[in-house]
């Protein structure tokens, strides 16, 4: 019976979203970075990324069942931002850390798999650039 009951953690990211921010105080999100988040990546350290959203740093702030969504601001370039709800780790209030943190979820079936993860097989990573030549360099004249 609980199975076809919806997950409660959208509604408490809101309800702690509100609280802070009836409170003065700054929510924070700390995301799990796979690839089905949008985010910019040169910001992610360690496959996590911590995000203000308060209503001052994001604009047109969406918070839904299945999907946060909103624009902000990284080096003054715009960026949109897409956050599974499933891959929020915690919500909190800069100012003290009171929030919640949740458990990790599984992503669905059929999902990408995450960029953390390596790939199976002795084929090199398209995306990962060749290890440099270890020793002392060297220099070579081409005519």
């Amino acid at each position: 019976m609980s199975e076809n009951l919806p997950s409660t953690k959208p509604y408490l990211i809101r309800a702690i979203h509100e609280w802070c921010t009836d409170n003065g105080f700054t929510p924070h999100i700390a995301v799990q970075v796979d690839a089905r988040v949008r985010v910019p990546r040169e910001h992610v350290r360690d496959g996590r990324i911590v995000l203000n959203i308060g209503y001052e740093a994001t604009g047109g702030l969406q918070i839904g069942n299945e999907m946060i969504g909103f624009q902000a601001r990284f080096g003054g370039v715009a960026r949109d931002i897409s956050i599974p709800v499933a891959n929020v780790a915690a919500i909190y209030a800069r100012e003290n850390g009171a929030g919640m943190a949740f458990e990790p979820e599984s992503p669905p079936a059929g999902a990408p798999e995450s960029e953390t993860e390596s790939t199976s097989g002795n084929a090199p990573d398209p995306e990962k650039p060749p290890t440099p030549p270890t020793g002392r360099p060297k220099l070579q004249r081409v005519k």
